[in-house]
């Protein structure tokens, strides 16, 4: 180590790093963090610290940031990128985490002088001594606006989402009836969320998984065992790719796709073309392609990314050439290999306001600006799927955010423009989860939610071919 960087907390240093990549590189902290932590040589509690540092921070931007504008005597666009993320740093340590003012204050201030030089520190030290002078809920009193004059502005900055992503999951609970959830769906993207693993059918058998692990089934899948803590990457079976982290929303889109009716009935799956449109990484594609050997089908899995394409290839290795694995547009599979499938999923890119909860720096780094090239990209997809799908065969259409343009709009937009369509009930499909259709309202769509379900928002949506 440096002799400026002498006497850095580890896990601090970690954390900011993660905290930089993700706003100079645009990367994702959930792929650079683990990487972080074991090149650092992090485990345990250590380890633990630098996640809460790194996700806490992310997720609580916003509330952090309008506490520091009032410490501040400048905007904060005009101070140095690195300065502003060791702040927000230490914004969190004092606000929101049991660390001594006194080792929140001096170690951001060393995390600052070894970054940044001694002539930011000053400022560093001041501005940090003004934020922990009250707690979070004295300032968010201060600073937020009136939640009676304006309680977009206060939700905002009480629960640090943008106003545009506040107003959009405002409207998408509207369409439920269930706007009066609003205020538990934004806390609940501000808690971490837990491990979900998926036992791949045919490959792991979830009990088994589950005694390893110490993991406790799923609340909705019959694959998934959620882990009581510890890092994923550490099990055996996740590294041999015979189990993945998948979320428990994703997996019941797979499995609804392979539930659902295709016509003329017969004996599900066997002999169908399955084709998974938007594969990467290959968390679903590994679900399906464990569900196609199971039901005698085999499965074609394309991604228009090589590198995605890659991430693909290592997910579904264990299934051999029950899955081929492509790179293409999956905008022209329709007219290149028009009436070829039973089953398509389109699992399309998309805002992930779903995800917040495991990418919380997506609220800070989409805009309404993003929402319309996304929905055509989304039709495009959906209708190059459709002319892919033989008569009588479905189309699962997924998205992993509720933003009702890119939910609700994509299929009642597919519904007006194309002759050739007809809905399914999920619910019908996924009839042996138990409960599940009573969390669910009366309409064929499904729409999971994080402080319902305790999944990511997942939507889908099976489109037959008629």
């Amino acid at each position: 180590m440096s002799r400026a960087g002498a006497g850095i907390d580890p896990a601090r240093r970690v954390a900011f790093d993660v905290l930089r990549a993700v706003s100079v590189r645009e990367a994702y902290a959930n792929l650079v963090l683990p990487a972080a932590i074991r090149d650092a040589g992090l485990s345990g509690r250590d380890a633990a610290f630098a996640t809460e540092l790194t996700y806490g921070t992310l997720r609580g931007q916003g509330s952090y940031d309008a506490v520091l504008a009032a410490c501040v005597n400048r905007r904060l666009d005009h101070l140095d990128p690195g300065l502003l993320e060791a702040l927000r740093l230490g914004a969190h340590q004092l606000l929101a985490m049991r660390v001594p003012a006194h080792a929140a204050v001096s170690q951001t201030v060393a995390l600052v002088r070894a970054q940044l030089g001694h002539r930011t520190t000053g400022l560093a030290n001041a501005v940090l001594r003004r934020v922990g002078a009250d707690d979070l809920p004295t300032w968010l009193a201060r600073v937020a606006p009136p939640a009676d004059a304006d309680p977009t502005g206060h939700r905002a900055v009480a629960t640090s989402h943008p106003r545009w992503v506040v107003d959009a999951l405002g409207a998408a609970l509207e369409q439920e009836g269930a706007v009066l959830e609003l205020d538990a769906l934004l806390g609940a993207h501000n808690v971490a969320p837990a491990v979900t693993l998926a036992a791949r059918p045919g490959a792991y058998d979830p009990s088994d998984l589950g005694a390893e692990t110490g993991g406790a089934p799923g609340r909705w899948s019959p694959y998934a065992v959620v882990l009581p803590a510890g890092d994923p990457g550490a099990v055996a079976a996740v590294r041999s790719g015979r189990v993945g982290v998948q979320d428990e929303g994703s997996q019941l889109v797979a499995m609804a796709l392979a539930a659902a009716p295709v016509l003329p009935a017969g004996a599900t799956g066997r002999g169908e073309r399955w084709l998974d449109l938007c594969a990467g990484p290959g968390g679903k594609a590994a679900l399906l392609g464990g569900l196609a050997a199971g039901a005698g089908a085999r499965l074609v899995a394309n991604d228009s990314s090589l590198h995605r394409t890659e991430l693909v290839r290592q997910a579904v290795g264990w299934l051999g050439d029950v899955v081929e694995v492509r790179t293409g547009d999956g905008r022209t599979i329709g007219a290149t290999e028009p009436a070829a499938y039973d089953r398509v999923l389109v699992d399309a890119p998309c805002t992930g306001l779903g995800a917040l909860r495991r990418r919380p720096e997506s609220r800070w780094r989409r805009s309404p600006a993003d929402v319309e090239s996304l929905v055509a990209l989304q039709y495009a997809l959906v209708a190059s799927a459709l002319d892919a799908t033989r008569p009588g065969g479905v189309v699962a259409y997924s998205t992993c955010s509720p933003h009702v343009e890119e939910t609700h709009g994509v299929v009642e937009r597919v519904l007006i423009e194309r002759a050739d369509v007809e809905v399914l009930d999920v619910r019908a499909a996924l009839d042996g989860v138990g409960g599940l259709a009573e969390t669910l309202p009366d309409r064929p769509t499904m729409q999971l939610w994080p402080h319902r379900h305790g999944t990511d928002a997942m939507f889908v949506a099976l489109l037959r071919r008629t």
